[in-house]
């Protein structure tokens, strides 16, 4: 009779289990410090302090403006320096509000359209001989999303005011925004300044409502 052959199966001892429940939760922590980190969520921006509503602009899209402001704008309060539903369709009576202000201005307007954009402007609106303002200037449109339009660097035509009409960015002849002397008509073309789209739904609009905020 053959003799039984016996099999056995060596069992790991307590110190090699918790040897290799040591080395498995390193290769974990290895894995872990290896995968790519999740990108935190943004904060939301610093939502400004109106001193009262804005017949033009939602809470959203004041906030998404804001996003776009230079740095020494950020946490001043907004103050409605000018506005056609109280102070009338006057590009004068414009001027006349901000003789007293120096700080950037944004300059938000609807149209027959129900089409918002406008601009923000690095300093007050004023009448001048020649263009004035800062590469912090831009012209933007919610057409829905917002769209903003930045310096190029191409050339410093930034905003120019006269007694019967405002200019903001310029180029071959063409202005990003025009607004005649009754703040009614206005018009807007792709220019140089800031390579922006028309900002309205036609290049020659009708205002509807707008709105001057002094941003200091």
């Amino acid at each position: 009779m053959r003799g039984l052959r016996w099999r056995y199966t060596r069992l790991p001892s307590q110190a090699e289990d918790t040897l290799s429940g040591e080395e498995g939760k390193e290769e974990e922590e290895e894995e872990a410090a290896a995968a790519p980190a999740s990108a935190a969520a943004p904060e939301d921006p610093m939502v400004p302090q109106l001193t009262e509503a804005s017949q033009v602009l939602s809470a959203s899209e004041i906030r998404q403006l804001s996003c776009h402001f230079p740095p020494r704008v950020t946490g001043h309060p907004w103050s409605l320096v000018f506005c056609t539903s109280r102070d009338g369709f006057s590009l004068q009576s414009l001027y006349r509000r901000m003789e007293d202000c120096s700080g950037p201005v944004l300059l938000v307007l609807r149209d027959q359209d129900r089409q918002i954009f406008g601009a923000f402007s690095s300093s007050a609106l004023r009448l001048s001989k020649g263009f004035y303002g800062t590469g912090e200037t831009f012209l933007f449109s919610f057409s829905p999303q917002l769209k903003v339009f930045k310096w190029t660097g191409s050339n410093s035509f930034f905003v120019k005011g006269d007694l019967d009409s405002l200019m903001m960015g310029s180029g071959s002849g063409q202005f990003g925004l025009w607004l005649d002397g009754d703040l009614f008509h206005g018009r807007s073309y792709p220019c140089a300044t800031f390579n922006n789209e028309v900002l309205a739904r036609q290049e020659q609009f009708h205002i509807q409502e707008l709105e001057a905020w002094l941003l200091s």
